[in-house]
């Protein structure tokens, strides 16, 4: 019953754009065992016992809180389930800082990754083509993946059912679109018959497995370090350069400033604004920016 319960949930949710595959996954053991003490509704006692059993405190944190929200939504058809007290674990997962690149190590790992083995394969190619486009455009890692060849359009690139199931077109500078016809020329001649603008040197999709081990090869070839902690740097993390340097050119007058900051939102694909104001702390050039127009602020001229 509690299964067939939160299956329902999930589905309501994801009807509103949220995929919620970690949900579905943490839940549905979350049912199984509370079946093992023969519960079928949310016994705060047991939710308790199960976000117990992970290893570190975000994690039964972030676990327990998936079934606080469930338990909320079930209460309010039917009082049985209780709602376990929501701050029991406390815990918050921070983002990471990003790496913010250079144009000249920006620069280095695209070399990098066109001197690929093996050699006359398609490999060098597609990676060297995949990260010039991430670094071009901000688009997540999954979306460049996700990309087919009919995507590829004069207005720019469609992405299809990204994030919160939208679409949206990305145009793309003339440098770009001359660089994604040329490694189509190549991949003609040499993939098979997917469709996927980016492949494996099988000629099928590229997956983000294969990313993740040439991205390994490339940050060492091109002689980037790992930070403080040991935290390396990520492909995600072209995405927060892109956005950084898009919102450092915003202009100085408010309107201006407001019209930029959507429109650096929505080539983004964020569902909402704020996501992208999380930039600004990015940099202390972004920050210095900030500091300024509140300056200018509380002397009373215009920011």
């Amino acid at each position: 019953m509690l299964m067939t319960l939160i299956d329902t949930w999930l589905a309501t949710r994801r009807a509103s754009g949220f995929a919620l595959r970690n949900y579905e996954r943490h839940l549905h053991r979350f049912a199984a065992f509370a079946a093992v003490r023969g519960e079928d509704h949310v016994r705060a006692e047991t939710a308790i016992a199960w976000a117990s059993q992970e290893a570190t405190p975000g994690q039964r944190c972030r676990h327990f809180q998936r079934v606080v929200q469930l338990a909320r939504y079930l209460h309010a058809e039917d009082p049985r389930h209780e709602i376990p007290p929501g701050r029991h674990f406390l815990g918050k997962r921070h983002r990471p800082v990003p790496y913010i690149y250079t144009q000249d190590e920006a620069r280095r790992l695209v070399e990098a990754a066109a001197q690929l083995g093996p050699g006359k394969s398609l490999r060098p190619r597609t990676m060297s083509t995949m990260l010039a486009l991430l670094f071009a455009t901000g688009l997540r890692i999954s979306e460049a993946l996700a990309l087919r060849i009919a995507d590829v359009t004069p207005d720019g690139l469609v992405i299809r059912k990204a994030k919160f199931g939208k679409t949206r077109l990305v145009p793309l500078h003339t440098s770009a679109q001359s660089g994604i016809e040329h490694y189509l020329d190549r991949r003609r001649a040499v993939a098979g018959s997917d469709d996927h603008l980016f492949v494996s040197i099988k000629g099928t999709r590229l997956s983000y497995g294969g990313v993740r081990k040439a991205w390994r090869k490339v940050l060492r070839e091109a002689g980037l370090p790992a930070r403080s902690g040991g935290r390396r740097p990520r492909v995600h993390d072209i995405r927060h350069t892109f956005a950084v340097r898009a919102l450092e050119s915003a202009p100085d007058r408010r309107d201006r400033i407001a019209r930029h900051m959507l429109a650096v939102s929505t080539y983004l694909g964020h569902s909402c604004i704020a996501d992208t104001y999380w930039y600004y702390q990015a940099t202390p050039t972004l920050i210095s920016q900030v500091a300024d127009a509140c300056q200018r602020h509380f002397e009373g001229r215009r920011p």
